[in-house]
């Protein structure tokens, strides 16, 4: 319990969040496969049936390790930052709306797609994400087996181009389309609630 507390000093929704997305993919790809059939998010039938809950809990659940994998490790990379940086009450409200924004686009585009069915966190991480790209423009990360640190908007530009790649391809029930709206929400929240955060984002890069 200290060990939590320590790691999720500052960033407790952060910290919230990643364990529920963890613990919860986990229990789905190892134990329970049902509860990722009870999870997903299936825009044909979100209003027809009511299935409201699963705009949320679609965001718990992951098609696989790998996906689980990268999407933890890209949230932890960035949430726990922009939480201390912009406080648990703004950050909330990022990654909510980032959840929405996702949903909503997904319903938009597969509303009438009987068979459509989508999961993951990815379109609320690119918010955080690109949010966190503004507040720390110099940040970089290591990502294996690259011997290099990766510069933050370099890492958020390639994430978003291979989503555009993907969702092309149209392949799987990972929801790329999501995935720039999430980054678009994330810049369209900063430019609402802390507009000259762009300004000291291009002097930081400059300076």
């Amino acid at each position: 319990m200290e060990s939590f507390l320590a790691f999720a000093d500052g960033a407790p929704v952060a910290a919230l969040l990643l364990a529920a997305i963890v613990v919860t993919s986990v229990i789905g790809l190892g134990m329970a496969p049902r509860l990722l059939e009870r999870c997903v998010l299936r825009p044909y039938w979100l209003v027809r049936n009511g299935e409201w809950p699963t705009v949320v809990t679609s965001t718990l659940v992951h098609a696989d390790f790998a996906h689980l994998l990268f999407n933890a490790f890209t949230f932890w990379a960035f949430a726990f930052a922009l939480e201390r940086t912009i406080g648990s009450a703004r950050f909330t409200a990022l990654y909510a709306a980032g959840v929405l924004a996702s949903a909503a686009g997904t319903w938009l585009q597969h509303r009438e797609e009987p068979r459509y069915r989508t999961l993951g966190a990815s379109g609320a991480i690119l918010a955080v994400l690109f949010a966190s790209i503004v507040y720390h423009p110099k940040s970089s990360l290591y990502l294996l087996p690259l011997p290099v640190p990766i510069p933050a908007p370099v890492f958020a530009v390639g994430y978003l181009a291979y989503t555009v790649f993907a969702a092309q391809r149209g392949r799987g029930s990972v929801n790329h389309d999501a995935h720039l709206s999430g980054a678009l929400v994330g810049l369209a929240f900063v430019a609402l609630t802390d507009a000259p955060a762009f300004a000291r984002a291009w002097h930081l890069l400059w300076s």
